[in-house]
């Protein structure tokens, strides 16, 4: 399903705004700082519950405002309904209130659950040379979306993992405890592996065909690692390791520590690739997530069709890389909304018949890029 309308007040610099953006590819345009990247923060906020510019939602409240209220609607498909989603966030309240189709959700996951959301931006280099950590979260992101019952064996897995991590830093370990613990930690942590297994072994030949579509590129492999040795179960590793994890105070292997490797003719693929060469391939994954999510939905059901945020593509790739990223945005019929300055920077790139709605964020009282105050939106 894709946003058809979106309504924001009190989000940085922009001014409050109703937006019916298209179902196809949505191009914004504007001067440094004019708030671009602002909307499609907006956009993350509303379908994950935080921001990719700041820990604190509140540094996005625009500076003289008391509160960030963020609306959006999703199109019913096949005669379906639409669905609302709200989040809104007081100054002086430390928690987010949502709203989904009008009531407040069980949990955050039902909103993200409802629009799934794929980010493209200069922190999507993270994905090759920053910690596991955000390539488990790329990891989890596909897994949870496609296999239903992963969230109650992920949840019950951190919490297996959390008692006895409490457990080795005591400094006299109460046996029976640790036994219980990591009888839950190796049930669920072998169930997550197994999903998370199952999801890799489907999405790695979707993977390959996104990025041959993109770049061609011999010699680079996918690979997922479970985070501990592969030939024994994790219920051998927990004992066997006790000693040292106590020794540490945490627990060194399992499930929290998977990690899906990179690498070009087996070497890690930041040291080889070029920084356009990176972008595509982390695009690839991102862009492959949404097609493998969509590659799941049985004919004729209601959907849980990706949305792409896609900030400055035309950064670090070159116009024949450019052309070949909106080629594979075209084929996949989906929605985008992708951010450049210039604003004609990309709006000769699609064919005649792909649905293209341009918007372009103006300071406002003013022409000149640049200026400060806020900034208001305008179809183009």
């Amino acid at each position: 399903m894709s946003i058809e309308q979106l309504s924001f007040h009190g989000l940085r610099n922009l001014q409050p705004f109703t937006l019916h953006p298209g179902a196809g590819i949505n191009l914004i345009s504007g001067a440094n700082g004019s708030g671009k990247t602002s909307l499609l923060e907006g956009i993350h906020i509303l379908g994950m519950g935080r921001s990719f510019r700041t820990r604190q939602i509140k540094n996005a409240i625009q500076h003289d405002a008391g509160e960030l209220t963020l609306f959006g609607r999703l199109a019913g498909e096949h005669g379906g309904s639409a669905t609302t989603l709200g989040v809104r966030r007081l100054r002086d309240e430390r928690e987010l209130e949502l709203r989904l189709r009008g009531e407040r959700p069980a949990r955050l996951s039902d909103m993200v659950e409802a629009l799934p959301l794929q980010l493209i931006n200069p922190d999507a280099f993270r994905l090759l040379e920053g910690s596991p950590a955000g390539r488990r979260e790329f990891l989890d992101w596909g897994v949870f979306h496609v296999k239903h019952e992963f969230l109650t064996g992920w949840k019950r897995t951190r919490r297996a993992l959390k008692h006895r991590n409490a457990l080795l830093r005591r400094g006299r370990i109460d046996a029976k405890q640790l036994d219980a613990w990591e009888h839950e930690l190796a049930t669920w942590g072998e169930q997550v592996d197994q999903l998370r297994r199952d999801w890799f072994s489907a999405f790695l030949p979707v993977f390959e065909q996104t990025l041959s579509a993109l770049l061609p590129l011999e010699g680079l492999s996918l690979h997922y690692a479970r985070g501990w040795d592969k030939k024994r179960s994790l219920s051998e590793v927990l004992r066997a390791a006790r000693a040292s994890d106590e020794h540490m105070g945490f627990t060194q292997q399992g499930p929290q520590r998977a990690d899906l490797r990179i690498r070009v003719n087996k070497k890690p693929a930041i040291e080889v690739l070029s920084r356009g060469q990176q972008k595509l391939v982390v695009s690839a994954l991102k862009l492959a997530q949404g097609r493998f999510l969509e590659s799941t939905l049985e004919p004729g059901t209601a959907g849980r069709h990706c949305v792409y945020l896609i900030d400055d593509l035309p950064a670090e790739l070159d116009d024949y890389h450019q052309q070949r990223f909106c080629e594979l945005l075209e084929s996949m019929q989906c929605q985008a909304f992708i951010t450049s300055v210039e604003p004609n920077a990309l709006h000769n790139r699609w064919l005649p018949d792909t649905p293209v709605t341009m918007f372009h964020v103006k300071h406002k009282g003013s022409g000149e890029p640049g200026q400060p105050g806020l900034s208001r939106l305008v179809e183009g």
